[in-house]
């Protein structure tokens, strides 16, 4: 029995070292973008992980293995561009030309989509159009904790009013 479990273990390593060398190449193939400011190029020959903007956007016209994300900034997909995961967009559009492929999803909130007839989107597409949307989803948290903050100092004011003396009669 003691012989079969150290196979299993060996096995289990080798499993685990395939596993860890095969995911560093396929990063080092393709590496992850995250930019600040600063707009992101996907060229028609190149390959890319994973895109993440921080007010800026993102251009693809060549391959992207992962999501394609920008927060307060706009994403093409152009000439033929490819992404296998979800493309989206927070406070900025999205737009598809000819013979694009999306295999997930594609959500924008506080902008709109527009999409060349011949572009192929497998997964869902939300759109919370239109820049209102904005508005709500950025105050909703500052409304909750002021409501948070004021139910406190209402506890509190109440836990420490002195209560009055019973009235003689």
């Amino acid at each position: 029995m003691a012989y079969c479990g150290f196979h299993s273990r060996l096995l289990g390593a080798f499993t685990l070292f395939c596993l860890v060398l095969s995911t560093a190449a396929f990063a080092s193939s393709n590496p992850s973008y995250t930019q600040f400011g600063h707009s992101i190029s996907i060229g028609p020959n190149e390959r890319a992980s994973d895109l993440t903007c921080f007010g800026c956007s993102i251009r693809v016209r060549g391959q992207v293995a992962g999501d394609v994300t920008a927060f307060a900034g706009s994403v093409v997909i152009e000439d033929q561009g490819q992404v296998a995961g979800d493309v989206t967009a927070f406070g900025g559009n999205i737009r598809f030309e000819q013979a694009v492929k999306v295999a997930g999803d594609v959500t924008v909130f506080g902008g709109e989509i527009r999409r060349d007839p011949r572009a192929t989107i497998s997964g869902d597409v939300t759109n919370m159009g239109g820049r209102a949307w904005i508005v709500p989803i950025f105050l909703a948290p500052f409304v909750i904790l002021g409501l948070l903050i004021a139910l406190v100092i209402w506890i509190i004011h109440r836990v420490r009013r002195p209560s009055l003396p019973p009235v003689p009669a």
